[in-house]
Formats: C-alpha cells, sequence, structure tokens
C-alpha cells in the first residue's frame, strides 16, 4: 500500500478540523446495522446444503447453509410452526424462507427460518408421501373395493400414448395369446405438466363410451414404460387418482418397471409390474382355456382314430376267414358277424363319444366352479358357519363362568363369619382397640365391651372379677 493510500486510509474517514464526531457503541452500531438489514432486506427464500447442526435441548436448531462460494447461520425457534422440520440434517440441500437479522451479542448476521421445503426428488418424495397419507385416509386404497378382473374379457380400453413402447408391448403379448380381444384406444400424453389431466379424461371418456355400448367395455388399462421419478411423476397427480377411483369399469395400473411404486398402483382395482404382465394378466384365463381345448380335441380325434383303425383290422381279419370258408355260407355268416361288428363299432364310437363329451362337461363344471364368485360363495357360507360358532362358544363359556361363580359364591357363604354368626354364636371386641376377646381373663372390670351377634350388635360393660376359673 502506498504512503499516500495509507493516508487516505487512516485520515479519510475523519471529519475536518471543528466537525464534531459521531462515536457509536457497539451495541449501539450494531442495533443500527440489525435495524437496516431488517428494513432493507427483510423476509427472503434462500437455497443450500444444510451444515453445522446443532440441536439444543431447549428445541432450538442452529445451522448453517452453504454453497460453492458462502455461507449463512440460521436459527430455527421451537415456537416457529415450520413444516418439514425433520429435513433438517446435515448435508441434505433445502429451501428455506425466513427474516434475515442480526445477532447483537455477537455482531454476526443471520437468518431466522420460517418455513423449510425440501429440494430435487426429494420434495416429489414429500409430495407423495403427503398424498398418499390423504388418499388413504380417505379409503381410496381400501382392499375391499377393488374388483376382481373380468375371467374372459373380450373388449378393453387403453389409456396410454400411441408413440410409446408400452402400447407395443401390450399389442405384442394381447396378439400372441388372445388375438380376438378388442382394445379402444384413448390415446393422451403420459408425460409432462397436462398429462395426468388428459389420462383423467381419457378413464372419463372411456367409461361414457362403454356405458352406451351394446357390448360395453370388461375393463381399463393405464400403462406406459419406464422412466426417472420426474418422467413417471402423472401418475402420482391427485385428479388421476380419484379418475381412476370413480371409474365404474375395473382398472389395471401397469406403470414403469416393477420397482416403480406410483399412486395410481394403490388406487387401480390391480397393479401389474409392466405392461407385458398386465397383457398376460387380461389373457390368462382365454390363453389357459384355449389350451386345454386343444388338448381335449386332439385325445378325442386320436380315440377316434384308433376305434377306426381296429375295425379296419377287424375287417381285414374277416375277409380273410371268408375266403377260406364256403362261400355260401361262409358268405352268409361273415355278413352277419359283420352286422353284429358294426353295431359294436357304432355303440362303442357313441360310448366313447358320450364318455369324453361327460369328461368335458365335467371339466367346464369345474373350471366354472373356480370362477371367483363360486370360491366366494363358499367362503360366504364358511363364514356364517364360523359365526355361529363364535356366537355359541361365548354363551357356552359364560354359562360355565356363572356356574362356577355360583359355586364359588356357596363355599365363600360357609366360610364366612357370618355364617357362624347364624348359627347363634358372637364375636365380643374391646369396644376401644376393636381386638377380639377370646379369653374371659382377659376382661377387666370397667371395660367396654361391643358384641356382634348375627343382626345388629350390643354395647356392654365388665361389672365385676370374672370367675372363668
Amino acid at each position: 500500500m502506498s504512503r499516500e493510500q495509507q493516508s487516505q486510509w487512516d485520515f479519510g474517514g475523519l471529519p475536518e478540523q471543528g466537525e464534531a464526531r459521531k462515536v457509536y457503541g457497539v451495541a449501539e452500531l450494531n442495533r443500527k446495522a440489525k435495524g437496516l438489514l431488517e428494513n432493507q432486506l427483510g423476509t427472503v427464500w434462500v437455497e443450500g446444503q444444510v451444515t453445522g447442526l446443532r440441536r439444543q435441548s431447549s428445541g432450538h436448531i442452529y445451522f448453517g447453509i452453504k454453497d460453492e462460494k458462502g455461507q449463512l447461520g440460521c436459527a430455527l425457534f421451537r415456537g416457529t410452526d415450520a413444516e418439514n422440520r425433520s429435513l433438517i440434517e446435515d448435508g441434505t440441500q433445502v429451501l428455506l424462507q425466513g427474516d434475515v437479522t442480526l445477532f447483537e451479542a455477537r455482531g454476526q448476521y443471520q437468518l431466522i427460518v420460517r418455513k423449510v421445503e425440501p429440494l430435487g426428488q426429494g420434495a416429489l418424495q414429500v409430495k407423495f408421501e403427503k398424498l398418499k397419507r390423504k388418499l388413504e385416509a380417505e379409503g381410496l386404497f381400501a382392499p375391499g373395493r377393488k374388483r376382481a378382473l373380468p375371467c374372459f374379457p373380450a373388449r378393453i380400453g387403453l389409456v396410454t400414448s400411441p408413440t410409446g413402447a408400452a402400447i407395443r408391448d401390450v399389442l405384442h403379448v394381447v396378439l400372441r395369446r388372445n388375438p380376438s380381444l378388442q382394445i379402444v384406444l384413448e390415446a393422451c400424453r403420459v408425460q409432462g405438466t397436462i398429462a395426468s389431466t388428459e389420462m383423467s379424461k381419457a378413464v372419463h371418456r372411456l367409461n361414457q363410451w362403454s356405458a352406451r355400448q351394446s357390448e360395453p367395455l370388461d375393463l381399463i388399462l393405464l400403462t406406459r414404460g419406464g422412466g426417472s421419478l420426474e418422467d413417471l411423476w402423472a401418475f402420482n397427480e391427485e385428479v388421476l387418482a380419484r379418475a381412476v377411483h370413480e371409474s365404474a369399469l375395473p382398472v389395471v395400473s401397469a406403470v414403469g418397471h416393477e420397482i416403480d411404486i406410483l399412486i395410481t398402483d394403490f388406487v387401480a382395482d390391480v397393479r401389474a409390474a409392466t405392461p407385458s404382465v398386465a397383457g398376460e394378466l387380461i389373457t390368462e384365463n382365454v390363453f389357459a382355456s384355449r389350451g386345454d381345448l386343444a388338448s381335449a380335441a386332439a385325445y378325442l380325434r386320436r380315440l377316434t382314430k384308433g376305434g377306426v383303425e381296429s375295425a379296419r383290422r377287424e375287417l381285414s381279419s374277416l375277409s380273410h376267414r371268408l375266403g377260406r370258408a364256403h362261400p355260401r355260407r361262409a358268405l352268409d355268416n361273415s355278413f352277419q358277424r359283420l352286422d353284429n361288428q358294426l353295431d359294436d363299432l357304432k355303440r362303442f364310437v357313441e360310448q366313447g363319444v358320450a364318455a369324453r363329451q361327460d369328461r368335458l362337461r365335467l371339466a367346464w363344471q369345474r373350471l366354472v366352479s373356480l370362477r371367483p364368485m363360486a370360491l366366494l360363495a363358499r367362503r360366504r357360507d364358511q363364514l356364517g358357519w364360523l359365526q355361529r360358532r363364535l356366537a355359541e362358544v361365548p354363551r357356552r363359556a359364560l354359562g360355565e363362568c356363572a356356574a362356577s361363580l355360583e359355586q364359588a359364591a356357596s363355599r365363600l357363604d360357609l366360610l364366612s363369619p357370618k355364617f357362624v354368626l347364624a348359627r347363634g354364636y358372637s364375636i365380643t371386641r374391646d369396644a376401644a382397640t376393636g381386638v377380639v376377646l377370646r379369653d374371659a381373663k382377659n376382661a377387666k372390670p370397667g371395660q367396654m365391651l361391643r358384641t356382634h351377634l348375627h343382626v345388629g350388635e350390643i354395647s356392654s360393660t365388665v361389672s365385676g372379677r370374672n370367675n372363668s376359673d
């Protein structure tokens, strides 16, 4: 520093000769600086990383927030009703609202925190948990309201993007397993700020369209491929969750990958891990039944072919024997045997076909009995039986307890002193101390006594010396 600069540094701020100096005390200067900070800056928003966290036993929290170039001290007092206080941990990124002020005792400026909000994916996660708790409290996730999918759906509604990977996966599975399944596509966005609104309107439109058709939809598939939490966020919006909840048609949610759990997965009637899995769930019963029917038809064809082959071999043997016998007689006998064999063959084929039809009908009845409604009816009967048993057991136990109580009361009456008094005995006590008098020698002249009878008491005074000896 040059001499001239040093001179300006030392004397430039001093008043000229004759001017009055304004000298501040430290506390006064700090108070003035505090007023300037609060008046000029007031309430501000600041973001940064929490550092140097200190939680006092008084409930106050002191910490700092920093970025690449600076650090700011913060205080969150116990009485401040700040939501998300738990987010304040060392290393977390937060967004704070507070009042800029100066702590006069140390001359240190700081931020008095009023609000705490998370940043980045943490904010989305907090928003997700908050909406999840709200909808769960309203009963939108209740298992009792979820509906089973139709066993053999013939027409479904599909809500997804027409250019995404999800629709290709679903169509590939459906065309392979059940080509006759009709799909009504309601194209919409599945990502972005208005995607949730478009998807909710698509669900409503499919319900309205289905209600007007002679062959309505069996269910709605809501789907899209994988992505980040931000990409899938439209499926965590309340407007879409309520549209799925209000749908008159069962809804299958197949969004992202297996590890992606979204609000629509909780609200939907069925959650599929991926779009492909959703296609398999929807076509599961049709695909399995088609295989069973194909096996039964092939089995019947094999049986019929075997019967025909057997009859052909028998006919060949008869023809051979006819050639070796007398022509007319052998021919007559052969005709007769042939008629019998043809009758047997016809009866065998008819019996075989009837038996296979019976087996097929029995298999179909067993398949029908496995339907959810039949199973639910059996479970309902079992529940009714258990409820009757549950009502009977307490009554029986209560009766046994009452009998036991009555027996115990009888035994207690037999041991009761009142039972002894009722037989003519009495109990004499010292009127002053209440001590039971068991020996006449212990009675003293003038002593006040109280005698307990079965009914009432008698007060008396010992008049003379006891002559019990």
